[in-house]
């Protein structure tokens, strides 16, 4: 099993849980939240951001305005929508049971293969 690979499919479920945590503290456009996922260590490429802002404004989670930039081509802003914060909240739950649940196995004891008791134990052979 490939590491890098899991840890892809990885940062991908976990893509639109954080597109929308972001933009819950206020709008930003394309190229800002780029960045803000590169400052919290989760590089999201062009080519992967755009579609999935497409698809979460199309299912009403998201909205966008056009503004001017002081500087080049006018920007697009995405904004969370009340349905993207219902959904965001529920997103957050499952997060939630989800990493109680990782975190309850991972402070589970370590029991090294040698010592765990993998079989029922039988019961004494009947002798004649």
């Amino acid at each position: 099993m490939n590491i890098d690979n899991l840890k892809s499919q990885m940062r991908k479920g976990m893509l639109e849980f954080s597109v929308l945590l972001l933009l819950r503290g206020g709008d930003a456009y394309a190229s800002e939240i780029i960045s803000r996922m590169k400052d919290a260590r989760l590089i999201v490429m062009e080519g992967t951001l755009y579609p999935l802002l497409t698809r979460l404004k199309n299912d009403g989670l998201l909205t966008y305005r056009w503004e001017e930039s002081p500087a080049g081509p006018p920007r697009k802003y995405y904004s969370i929508t009340s349905l993207g914060h219902e959904f965001l909240r529920q997103l957050q739950d499952s997060w939630d049971e989800i990493s109680h649940t990782v975190n309850h196995l991972r402070n589970l004891p370590y029991m090294p293969p040698e010592l765990r008791e993998d079989e029922e134990p039988q019961p004494p052979a009947y002798e004649e």
